[in-house]
């Protein structure tokens, strides 16, 4: 038995939170996921200097020193979503608002199944 529906993002732990304190230094915390980042950012962010999230590629994509933790998760949501609902457009015939090229109306199935025979 399949044990569910599997993720659609994985990560490999390249995913970096760095802590940086002005007392005790920088703390590295490999994350698995852009939300266990922010997590961390989130429980870390009163108690030292500077947080930033950092990708394999040692980009910066935050940094606490100027950007709030709120509402960069807030932007990152939004973009995550925008970029899951880009599908090819399609014009379906019945006006349907649920009908997509790769999801059609049961109207336009029919007519798909109609027109191959």
């Amino acid at each position: 038995m399949d044990r569910g529906l599997e993720p659609t993002e994985e990560y490999d732990g390249s995913i970096t939170v760095r802590l940086l304190d002005d007392e005790t230094g920088v703390e590295e915390r490999s994350c698995g996921s852009f939300e266990a980042a922010i997590e961390a950012v989130k429980a870390h962010r009163d108690s030292v200097t500077v947080a930033k999230i950092v990708d394999r590629d040692d980009t910066i994509l935050f940094t606490s020193a100027e950007m709030d933790i709120d509402r960069w998760e807030r932007v990152w949501e939004r973009e995550k979503r925008r970029q899951s609902v880009a599908v090819e457009e399609y014009d379906c015939p019945y006006d349907s608002v649920s009908c997509f090229a790769d999801d059609r109306c049961v109207q336009c199935q029919i007519d798909k199944v109609r027109d191959g025979y």
